[in-house]
């Protein structure tokens, strides 16, 4: 599956039953996003949406909502995607997510983790995971990092998606 991402704060939040529609009921949350440039994107989720740290959101939060870069979407302005993962920016924190690979450098070369006894290791969830966490797409809440490329850090927590 190919992930794409887009970060915005959230300026509405809608929720509503699809099943109003027809179908089977499904409790949704549309939330729109407003980026640092302007642009517009609407973000559906619903159960299967996962919510890194199980955090709540709320307008005025900064989120960064991943889809599947390969489905189809409906022709409209703003555009809507399905949601898959969102995470919310934290105050103390950055997050990442993407696949990291046998030498822990994420997807875009861009950031290696260096694991310590420290690093808190959960699957989606929350239960600890003890396998190997190299080539698979993890979610990444770390602090300071260097400034090289890719940039290194100790990882706070790491998510396992399996």
């Amino acid at each position: 599956m190919d992930y794409m991402s887009f970060t915005g704060v959230v300026t509405g939040i809608e929720q509503y039953d699809s099943g109003a529609y027809g179908g089977v009921s499904s409790c949704m949350t549309r939330y729109t996003l407003e980026s640092e440039d302007g642009q517009i994107v609407k973000f559906t989720s619903d159960a299967s949406t996962y919510f890194a740290n199980n955090e709540q959101v709320f307008k005025g939060d900064t989120i960064t909502a991943y889809y599947d870069a390969n489905a189809p979407v409906i022709l409209i302005y703003p555009p809507q995607y399905q949601a898959l993962i969102i995470i919310k920016r934290g105050t103390d924190y950055f997050t990442t997510f993407s696949y990291f690979n046998a030498q822990l450098i994420s997807a875009d070369g861009m950031l290696k983790l260096n694991m310590s006894p420290e690093t808190e290791v959960v699957t989606q969830n929350n239960q600890p995971y003890t396998g190997p966490i190299q080539n698979h797409y993890l979610i990444v809440l770390y602090g300071a990092s260097t400034r090289s490329i890719p940039a290194q850090t100790n990882p706070i927590k790491v998510i396992v998606l399996c």
